[in-house]
């Protein structure tokens, strides 16, 4: 009998508030509805980390920049950095958020999508355009999102090399 992988909420915003990882349980549990699968705090090859990067049966890839608050979202200048590593781009924000900000030309709304989540769904508030990457940086996203994945699950199945795969 196969156990189900755990989602490793020790990975997931461990340091974060926890209505980040409310809103990332919603957008997860979005994208599964839409077989995207997701994986958290995933570090990209510029040294940038996305909030969430997922992957859909096409092997189309999506990066979720998540904010908890207008500071945060006003303060932040490095998510065009993550443009290059992804297929689509979204913004993911609790209920209640000022959606305002994102109509602005800094946060350059025909770029990125919007998503509203809560801790039990999420919904499509702007759909992300597609901006294919090129084909042998979709390979390496690729790549390194499997490699990511699968070191998790070694965590999940042996704790003692959990310490190892920490931070992939």
């Amino acid at each position: 009998m196969a156990a189900r992988p755990s989602l490793q909420p020790e990975l997931c915003f461990a340091d974060a508030p926890p209505v980040a990882r409310d809103v990332a349980r919603g957008v997860t549990r979005l994208f599964f509805n839409q077989e995207l699968f997701a994986l958290c705090e995933v570090p990209l090859p510029n040294g940038r980390r996305a909030d969430m990067m997922a992957i859909d049966p096409a092997g189309l890839i999506t990066i979720v920049e998540i904010k908890v608050s207008r500071a945060d979202l006003m303060g932040d200048c490095k998510w065009v950095e993550y443009l290059g590593y992804c297929d689509r781009f979204y913004w993911a924000v609790p209920a209640g958020f000022d959606l305002a900000p994102f109509e602005l030309p800094g946060f350059q709304p025909q770029l990125c999508g919007l998503i509203v989540a809560d801790r039990y769904d999420a919904a499509m508030v702007r759909e992300a355009p597609l901006r294919k990457l090129a084909p042998a940086r979709r390979k390496a996203e690729t790549l390194r999102f499997a490699r990511r994945a699968a070191r998790r699950l070694v965590g999940d199945l042996d704790p003692a090399l959990a310490s190892f795969v920490q931070a992939g």
